[in-house]
């Protein structure tokens, strides 16, 4: 039987067919992974703690110490004698901010609410983004009413919804009320701008310490280089472990 008539009996295609659907099938396992390794790249970069950490980091050994002086500018909650502070400067209107909001929630009730860590959080609203100073004060306007963590929380999960409207103030008086709060009370903390002295403070404090961007995180005086769960919690529980060692030996 000749090449040809077994080809058409067996079904197959010419040899010319077959070299051209290897170089398709090459090309498009080629592409495939050149997209895999792009997507998962993209992931790494862009999703906090997600990457392996190797090398936790540490303090230089001349590192000073946090100046807790600063504290009273954030917003502190834990127990005030915990062995490890951790301080977060962050931007409600951030979209890395609000992707690091679940770790971050995670992280309080682990380690903040158990009594193990204090925890602060600094309002350092950046320039370009101009509902994050408002968004700020609603967050603090509903902790007048014994709201911060629910609004802060609530800012995060719609942050786009409100984070490029002309009218945050709207959004921001229906979260209000959602929470169950006094709206009028709200909406008053609101237009007097009460706590935009309070906001304006905390960035400074944020820039006294030469915060690079949002968010920074700070375990003591260890600033973090992955802000994400695996580095927090890495880094919290060595500094718990030392903690503990102190005590120990006193």
């Amino acid at each position: 039987m000749g090449e040809a008539k077994r080809r058409k009996a067996q079904g197959e295609p010419p040899k010319s067919s077959r070299r051209r659907l290897r170089r398709r099938l090459l090309g498009g396992t080629v592409t495939a992974v050149v997209v895999a390794v792009l997507i998962g790249l993209y992931y790494v970069l862009t999703t906090p703690g997600v990457a392996p950490v190797d090398d936790l980091p540490t303090a230089a050994a001349d590192a000073p110490l946090f100046p807790a002086t600063l504290d009273r500018f954030g917003v502190s909650i834990g127990d005030a004698d915990a062995p490890v502070t951790v301080r977060e400067f962050a931007d409600y209107q951030c979209p890395a901010c609000a992707r690091l909001a679940p770790i971050m929630e995670r992280f309080r009730e682990e380690y903040v609410e158990t009594g193990k860590v204090r925890f602060v959080f600094f309002d350092f609203p950046l320039e370009q983004h101009d509902n994050a100073v408002p968004a700020a004060m609603a967050a603090r306007c509903a902790g007048d009413q014994d709201a911060y963590w629910a609004m802060h929380e609530r800012l995060y999960d719609a942050q786009s919804t409100w984070a490029e409207t002309n009218d945050p103030m709207t959004r921001f008086a229906d979260y209000a009320a959602a929470l169950d709060l006094d709206t009028d009370m709200f909406n008053r903390c609101m237009l007097s701008g009460r706590h935009r002295e309070a906001v304006t403070n905390s960035r400074e404090a944020g820039a006294r310490m030469r915060v690079p961007r949002t968010p920074t995180i700070y375990v003591d005086n260890i600033r973090l280089t992955q802000p994400g769960w695996y580095q927090l919690s890495g880094v919290v529980e060595r500094e718990l472990g030392k903690a503990r060692t102190a005590e120990a030996s006193e």
